[in-house]
């Protein structure tokens, strides 16, 4: 201990001497000391970080991982556009056994059977981003397209909530291109139902550079839209819901003050159709949330 008290005297000693009038021996002395000292800075600094963080454990609260995650999805079902089990019951998550590349991110898992099962999440994400991009445009702007018998319930009350137009059964050639038509429509967003059904109209948006909303099942490709919906396209159930949740954004968001009938008027099922799977224990687990 004495001896080390003598090094440290040196060492002073050393520092007041003018720099080159110090021998070698007498350097090396001075480096030695300064590197000690550095030594004991930094471990009385890591004895006091790790007291600290000592006491820093005993005042936070871990909490529960299981607990967490419940509380995750509680709240993303509170944020949905409508309850979880009501997009169940209409069959919206269920795809094709076809998966096409640009459909691929929103698909949650197969089946036993080979159908593609989309997120339930993010339906309801696209659905609030359609809502919202629809909202930009006026009802004498936007064209709905759907060829397929299992939508037109649904798009004629969305057209008669919104003053939309429609266009069912055999879409018209050239009405969105060709100006010398007496019935030719200029408008500046098209909603496209199918695009395998409804490519014509498609490619005429495409051609006059106007925007495009696709809905889109696992076996549709995306390319040439703007916004897209993902979902069952080929149910009845499904389209219903869609349209539904699209009429009632729309006309909130444009205050437009329309009588929209109930979720099941939109939601009924046609004669003939099969009954959407319920057999669902959890619904987490199965639907992909």
């Amino acid at each position: 201990m004495p001896r080390k008290k003598k090094t440290e005297s040196e060492a002073e000693v050393l520092e007041m001497k003018n720099p080159e009038e110090l021998s070698e021996k007498e350097i090396e002395k001075l480096a030695e000391a300064e590197s000690t000292t550095l030594e004991k800075d930094v471990e009385e600094k890591k004895k006091k970080l790790l007291e600290k963080i000592e006491k820093l454990k005993g005042k936070i609260d871990v909490a529960d991982t299981e607990d967490l995650k419940e509380k995750v999805k509680v709240k993303k079902r509170t944020d949905m556009l409508i309850p979880l089990e009501e997009y169940v019951k209409t069959g919206i998550y269920l795809g094709t056994r076809a998966v096409t590349p640009t459909m691929k991110p929103f698909v949650y898992r197969r089946r036993a059977d080979g159908l593609a099962i989309f997120n339930t999440d993010i339906i309801d994400e696209k659905l609030k981003e359609g809502i919202e991009y629809l909202s930009k445009f006026n009802p004498d702007e936007i064209a709905v397209v759907c060829k397929r018998p299992s939508g037109w319930r649904a798009v004629n009350m969305f057209s008669k909530l919104t003053g939309i137009k429609v266009f069912t059964k055999k879409y018209p050639a050239g009405i969105l291109t060709n100006t010398t038509l007496p019935d030719f429509f200029e408008n500046e967003l098209t909603i496209i139902a199918d695009s395998s059904l409804d490519k014509n109209a498609l490619h005429d948006t495409l051609k006059v550079h106007k925007k495009i909303m696709l809905i889109c099942d696992t076996n549709n490709f995306s390319q040439g839209a703007d916004k897209i919906i993902i979902g069952n396209n080929k149910s009845s159930r499904s389209l219903g819901v869609i349209f539904y949740l699209l009429a009632r954004g729309y006309c909130k968001a444009k205050g437009i003050e329309a009588d929209i009938p109930d979720l099941e008027w939109w939601t009924a099922e046609e004669e003939g159709e099969p009954r959407v799977e319920e057999k669902v224990k959890k619904v987490e687990a199965e639907f992909g949330v």
